[in-house]
């Protein structure tokens, strides 16, 4: 009786998954498909609570930019994730493992859609917790090594986006599009440009990359080399009205990401495991968008952003 119902509880939960994939895709094609007929910028904020005088609000930006790499997460998402039915079926976790997947499509597009940097700050801590538990989802010791460094290098960039918050907290609000002239916008465009490196995995901080591939292969593929790693390329380029004033942090973006491309480019002529030449070819190509950000292009990165996603 045991084997029958676990049978049947494990079937009923690979047709749910398999339908809430196949949803996903379909949703975001026709994200993209509407950006064809919308262009006009929204923002719709939410009363999360209010008492005593104040109130919390969520905020999301609805634009071209946002939709259409909300539709490409969607897409690869729901893609990866059915692949995954059939490559990752007999692992004894592959519910939790599918779990995992859909807190990191909910994550990012918590990233893509929040209009201010507070509720930015959730989808990128959200980030950075699953691919922690996606890299040492195989519960052995370099997988465990690998999600270690992952984990502490993009806390670099929750502090630098906290301080961030910290510093903006003075302007009167946190909005990511509006370009204001206060004393210390050199320091908060540096902060976002340096967090956005962390996760885009820029020197100094592109260790990271390669190392987590130690994942699950569809983990590899979704998170790791197509969706993940652009976030901070997304965030600078959301963030840019802030950081182009900063003309040394641009000046820093643009040297570090030359640098990032060359190395990468010498080491996966060296390197022998395959998953790591994809991972460097990569991060090769995220410093392709850095750099275009760096020299005033963002809309240029962005499309280079959703070709190489896709």
């Amino acid at each position: 009786m045991k084997l029958f119902f676990g049978n049947v509880f494990s079937s009923l939960n690979s047709g749910v998954s398999s339908l809430l994939s196949f949803f996903a895709v379909c949703f975001g094609y026709m994200m993209m498909f509407s950006c064809m007929f919308v262009s006009s910028c929204e923002v719709i904020e939410f009363e999360l609570w209010s008492g005593y005088g104040s109130s919390i609000m969520l905020s999301l930006l609805f634009d071209e930019v946002s939709v259409i790499f909300g539709g490409v997460v969607l897409v690869i998402s729901g893609s990866v994730s059915l692949y995954s039915k059939w490559y990752m079926d007999d692992e004894v976790f592959y519910w939790r493992f599918m779990l995992i997947i859909y807190a990191f499509v909910g994550s990012m597009l918590m990233l893509i859609f929040s209009a201010n940097l507070i509720s930015l700050m959730l989808g990128w801590d959200g980030l950075g917790l699953v691919s922690f538990l996606l890299v040492c989802y195989y519960q052995n010791s370099s997988s465990l090594g690998a999600a270690m460094i992952t984990v502490l290098t993009n806390r670099v960039g929750d502090v630098l986006i906290l301080s961030s918050i910290g510093l903006m907290s003075s302007w009167g609000d946190w909005l990511v599009y509006n370009r204001v002239i206060f004393n210390d916008l050199g320091y908060v465009g540096f902060f976002v440009v340096v967090a956005g490196m962390t996760k885009s995995a820029q020197m100094p901080f592109c260790s990271w990359l390669p190392a987590a591939m130690a994942a699950p292969t569809p983990v590899s593929s979704l998170v790791h080399s197509s969706t993940l790693v652009t976030a901070g390329v997304y965030l600078i380029i959301r963030c840019y009205p802030l950081c182009s004033d900063s003309s040394g942090s641009m000046f820093f973006l643009k040297v570090m990401s030359l640098l990032t491309l060359i190395m990468a480019g010498m080491s996966g002529s060296l390197e022998t495991d395959f998953k790591k030449i994809i991972a460097l070819s990569t991060l090769s190509q995220l410093s392709i968008m850095m750099f275009a950000v760096s020299v005033g292009l963002p809309m240029l990165a962005f499309f280079h952003l959703i070709t190489h996603a896709t």
